[in-house]
């Protein structure tokens, strides 16, 4: 198993919107996580700063690497992109975080 963590933040006023578009992820979205070998995913948010901590787990033999050439991705990447910030092609703008602890 391996766990990966990164921020990311949102543009002012586009909390409740993030949410739901989150809780209605795209089926076809859900599989191709599943597939790269993604099987546990959080994404959390700090209220005053409007910073995202997604945290996910992968199984060792996963293709997370394959994701952004999904085009599955690639579309919902340009439908997040006026809720967050964004590199070039809309992919989340993100920023590794360094694991400090872990207890199981």
């Amino acid at each position: 198993m391996t766990s990966k963590a990164f921020r990311m933040k949102l543009k002012p006023g586009t909390v409740e919107e993030y949410k739901r578009r989150h809780d209605e992820l795209w089926p076809d979205l859900g599989q191709a996580l599943s597939e790269a070998g993604i099987y546990d995913y959080s994404i959390f948010l700090d209220e005053e700063t409007l910073h995202l901590f997604a945290v996910l787990k992968l199984w060792p033999d996963n293709k997370i690497e394959e994701l952004p050439a999904k085009p599955v991705m690639k579309k919902w990447w340009d439908y997040m992109a006026d809720l967050m910030e964004v590199e070039p092609g809309n992919r989340p703008r993100e920023w590794p975080l360094e694991q400090m602890f872990h207890f199981a």
